[in-house]
Order: C-alpha cells, then structure tokens, then sequence
C-alpha cells in the first residue's frame, strides 16, 4: 500500500508541478526537468514518510480495489486535463470535450481581466469589462473572450485582487496565467486532503486517504480545475487555516483564514465557530491579518475599488449582480438555498422574486449561525472536527445567491469520504459512498438540451444530498464512530513482530 501511495501523490505532484512550472517559465524543457525533480521528491517523501501513518487493517480489499480504480482513472483524468491546460486547442482533453460550454468557460479570466483593470484604475465590477457591447440585460449574456475562452463577471471583495495580481506580475499571458493557476490549484486542494487525512490517525486516516480519489475523479472537481475557480482552493485552505490553530500555530492560521475571508466572505463562519470556542489567538490573529489585507489593498489600490464594491454588495448579496438568473438553464442547476425561489419560478410558481430570495437568504444564515453555535460548544471526539468545520462551510456556500453545481458539489465530495473513513469499510459501507458519490456526481453541462425543469429537479439530488451530509457531520458521532476516532488518533504506531530465531 505504501508504494501504490508514493507513487500516485509523486505522478499528481508531476502532472502539477510540470502545468504551474511551464506557466511560470514557459520553457517545456525546464518544467519537464523540475516536474521530474519534485515528482522524485514527493514520491521518495510519501515512501520513506508517508502523510498518513498507514494502517493495513483498516482497510478492506474492497476499499484497496476501489482506490486503485478510482487512483488510476483520476491521474488519467488529471493528466489529460494538463494537456488541455498547456495546449487549449487539443479540446478532446478536456473534462467534457462534447460541450462547447464547459470547453469556453473560464472563471479564471475574470481574476485575469479584473487584476489587470484595478492595476490601471479602472472599475473592477463594470459589467463592460466582461460583457459584450451588444449584451443585452435581459437576455442570456453575451461574454468577451480572452482567446478561445469566454470571460467571466468578476464577483469578489477588492482583497481578493492581491492573489491574482501577484500571479499577473509573474506571468502575464492569459495562456501561461492559466497553466500556473491549474498547478497550484491542484497542488493546494492535494496538500489540504492529505493533511486533514493526517489528521484523522492511523485507521480513519488511511480509510480518508484511499477514498480521496473519489474526490479527484469526479466530473464537479474536474469542472471547477478546468474552469479554474476559486471555490475549491478556498475550502482547501481554510481547512489547513483550522489545522494550524489545532497544532498552536495562529499566525499561519490566521494568515490563511483571513485571506479566504476578505476573498470569499463565507468562511468567516469558522471565525464564528472559533469565537464560540473562545480560541482567543486564532480569534485574534485572523481578525489582525484580515484588516491587514484590508488596508494592503487600500494602500495598493485606493479607495475607489471598496467605494465600487459597496455599491455592488447589495446586488452581490440579493442575486441581482449575477448574470446567471438570466438563463433558466443556470437557474436550473443552482444550488443554493435562496435560488430554490427561482428554481420554483421555472415550474411556473408566480410573485417570487429576488425579495423572496433574500428573505430565505436571512432566515438561512441565522440557521446556519445557530448550527455554527451548537457545533462549537459540544466536546468533539476522535475524527469529528474536521468534518464539523467543512460542514460548517458546506452550509455557509450554500446561503450564496448563485452556486453552480460543479463548486457546490467538490467539498460535499470531500466531506462523503471523511464521513465514510469513519466506519468500518464494508461492502454496505463502500456500497452506500458509492450510490452518495454518484448523486454528488450528477453534472450536465450549460449547452447540452434538456428542459430546465428537469435540470432543475436532477440538481436537487446533489444538493439534497449536501444538506443531508453536512447534517450528518454536525450531529454529534455515535459511540461507535467516537471510539474508532479516538484510538485513529491515539493509537501508537505498530511495531513489526520480532524475527523467528
């Protein structure tokens, strides 16, 4: 096992590593010689230290079929989605090379395009950035394009801007921009699994390790590695950000979690959760970092960027900044709580509007605060904690106004497997992670023909399933569950038998 290991995690970090190091030097030769180097490294790593302390008995042969399975088809998807990455005209690598849409769509460009108009003072949420001079705002958008791909609207905090203009500095071309973000989006959401699999112990870790796979083969987190959104990295490191705190590290937390903060807005519910647990550093030193950030863009950029977004935060709240709930299709596969008003619109339901939205919008953020609440000021046991704190912001997405299902779905599918590591995996176990991972895996994209009502009824099953496994996490674990988390985390490691004489 621990060779089947080392040598996935050293060919995912070659297939990264090559993407982000083409993009930074633009040299094939030399990425090809550092993805070599750092593929050698991580697998001699994971070999000779393997990130989760291994235990053979925790793991069925079963399990062990399913995780080399899913272990093969992922590198196989991953390495065709770098090809499509460094080389965007072999359109046949990409996650769905039969729709033109998910071929075109870029949410990377947006950070692009937005990067390079607050460097030059321009308004970052000006639609006609992003949109086409004949758009109509009535009518389905009509995007610009950056090359082959359509750009983006831009829809975050001006902090947010520090990532990618840094990024920009380092390569300015939209093409190799792309490949270095692909890389270390890869990279982070890897080193994320692997250390919250660290965390769990010998048995639900080594249970969480062979099912992360699962994560990596579905057709959400191919979307969203693709398409290059944000979404997926900030999960990542908000989790790692709650990692540090445990091992007494504010300041790195802090740094993390405040950064997913100013950008994102929503995993500041951890920052609930932290202050609920009276963790008075992490409090402190999130709060410190994230005004810093603050006033570095203040510093950097003016203050014409924060004037900007707070005449677009109302619309950003309510929904009406959203291009997508001009389309019945993007409606259709929305997955936050506030767009079931205008998922109800589509099956003809009538005086339902953005104020309806937003109403459910509030009532579900007080619902959230309190599930926050109760989840901080129970004793967690074993394994519990990080399936509570990615509950916690599996809830806190869903309250956007505008969540496509491929974002929604890629932390619910992490979370399916830090429940699953829990028990013991047997063939009802596997058999039920299994039928899960295809409801979190249904996908159907933009362009292809299908009457929004039924796209909106087939959506309903993933986020169905998202509410239903963030409530799983949140509840408090059964005897069973806390025994099994408490001896993976406090079990000493084996000791081989001693040689026969």
């Amino acid at each position: 096992m621990r060779g089947l290991v080392a040598a996935a995690l050293g060919l995912a970090t070659g297939i990264f590593s090559f993407t982000a190091s083409l993009g930074l030097v633009g040299s094939w030769t030399v990425a090809a010689l550092i993805a070599l180097i750092l593929a050698a490294l991580a697998a001699v790593w994971a070999w000779r230290r393997p990130p989760v302390e291994l235990d053979e008995t925790a793991a069925s042969r079963g399990l062990k079929i399913l995780s080399g399975l899913a272990t093969a088809a992922a590198l196989v998807q991953i390495f065709r989605l770098a090809v499509f990455m460094v080389v965007p005209q072999e359109t046949g690598y990409s996650s769905v090379p039969s729709s033109d849409w998910e071929i075109r769509h870029s949410c990377l460009s947006a950070y692009y395009v937005a990067a390079e108009a607050s460097s030059a003072g321009g308004n970052v949420y000006d639609s006609a950035l992003y949109n086409r001079p004949d758009d109509d705002p009535k009518a389905i958008r009509k995007a610009r394009r950056i090359g082959l791909f359509n750009v983006d609207v831009f829809e975050y905090p001006p902090p947010f801007l520090t990532l990618p203009r840094i990024l920009r500095l380092v390569a300015p071309d939209f093409l190799r921009y792309r490949m270095l973000w692909f890389g270390l989006n890869g990279g982070v959401i890897l080193l994320a699994l692997l250390a919250v699999a660290r965390r769990l112990g010998p048995a639900a870790g080594t249970r969480a390790l062979l099912l992360s796979p699962l994560v990596w083969v579905a057709l959400p987190t191919l979307s969203v590695l693709q398409k290059g959104n944000i979404q997926a990295l900030v999960i990542a490191v908000s989790m790692v950000a709650m990692l540090l705190f445990e091992r007494q590290r504010p300041a790195a937390g802090g740094t993390l979690l405040a950064f997913a903060t100013v950008s994102k807005l929503y995993p500041g519910m951890l920052g609930v959760y932290l202050l609920a647990r009276r963790q008075w550093s992490a409090v402190a030193w999130t709060a410190a970092l994230g005004i810093a950030f603050c006033l570095w863009t203040l510093v950097d950029l003016g203050w014409t960027p924060y004037q900007n977004f707070l005449g677009h935060l109302p619309g950003l709240l309510g929904g009406e900044a959203f291009p997508a709930f001009r389309n019945p299709a993007a409606m259709a596969i929305n997955m936050s709580v506030p767009g079931l008003i205008f998922k109800l619109k589509l099956f003809g339901a009538t005086g339902l509007s953005f104020g309806a939205s937003k109403l459910v919008g509030w009532i579900f953020t007080l619902a959230i605060l309190v599930a926050t609440l109760v989840a901080a000021r129970r004793p967690l046991k074993g394994s519990e904690a990080p399936a509570v704190w990615l509950a916690i912001l599996i809830l806190s997405t869903l309250r956007s106004p505008f969540l496509p299902q491929a974002y929604g779905a890629v932390p619910s599918l992490w979370l399916l497997t830090l429940l699953a590591a829990r028990q013991a995996p047997s063939a009802r176990t596997l058999t039920l992670t299994l039928l899960a991972w295809a409801g979190l895996n249904i996908f159907w994209p933009l362009d292809w023909p299908l009457d929004p009502r039924w796209l909106a009824l087939a959506t309903g099953i993933p986020q169905a399933l998202t509410i239903l496994l963030a409530v799983m996490a949140l509840r408090p674990a059964t005897a069973t569950e806390a025994v099994t988390g408490d001896l993976a985390t406090a079990r000493p490691a084996a000791t081989p038998p001693p040689a026969p004489a």
